[in-house]
């Protein structure tokens, strides 16, 4: 928007200087005027409008409707869906096993943990879940059921905590590894943000340097011609 605002009008000004105003410019660099002269001349609604769409939308993603739809979209988006995953089974692992750890009973430890995964999508399922566990079923047969939340390995070592009657100690593990491939996603994904940061940047600024630098230095030719 800056270059928008304040750089593109003043080089299409020196533009329309060197070659008159019925110059023929490339449609590249009409676009690019268009675009700046419409910025500049309706500013005043551009501006509050994309600032009321950006108000609209987190207001809406605040309300319960809202955040059960981004919670669900977000699951869908890679690979920000695979770092959400693993956060969210870290902390059921971790959340669970410390209250069973505390003596708190399955069901209750079911219902607050679904609240310490903070995703709407996983405290659904874990809601059924001590739903399904009041009527007799394991908890680890109930995620297992669920393999697009929950991976396999957290099915298999609750299993064998419930068989064992060691569960905290178990999920313990669990929650290490996860908690570790968590920071390992995070780091990767940084690594590769800023480099296309740089890229998406990069290419901007040529576009625009292209779109106006060009007749700029064609016309120059002409006049020295």
């Amino acid at each position: 928007f800056g270059l928008m605002l304040f750089v593109i009008p003043q080089i299409g000004t020196i533009i329309k200087d060197l070659g008159g105003p019925d110059a023929k410019l490339p449609l590249l660099t009409e676009i690019m005027l268009g675009i700046s002269d419409v910025i500049l001349s309706y500013w005043y609604i551009i501006f509050p409008l994309l600032g009321g769409a950006v108000y609209g939308a987190l207001w809406y993603i605040g309300t319960p409707n809202g955040k059960n739809q981004w919670h669900h979209l977000l699951l869908k988006i890679p690979p920000i869906n695979g770092i959400i995953k693993k956060v969210s089974v870290a902390r059921f692992a971790r959340t669970y096993s410390s209250l069973i750890g505390a003596g708190v009973s399955v069901i209750e430890a079911i219902n607050v943990t679904a609240r310490a995964i903070g995703n709407e999508v996983y405290v659904e399922a874990l809601d059924k879940a001590a739903t399904d566990v009041k009527n007799g079923e394991q908890l680890s047969a109930i995620i297992e059921t669920y393999p697009n939340l929950f991976p396999s390995i957290l099915s298999q070592m609750l299993s064998v905590g419930e068989e064992t009657g060691q569960t905290d100690t178990v999920l313990i593990k669990v929650a290490d590894f996860y908690e570790e491939e968590v920071d390992v996603a995070i780091d990767g994904i940084a690594s590769i943000i800023e480099p296309v940061m740089i890229v998406m940047m990069g290419s901007m600024v040529g576009l625009i340097a292209a779109s106006v630098m060009g007749p700029i230095a064609s016309m120059s030719q002409n006049i020295q011609g």
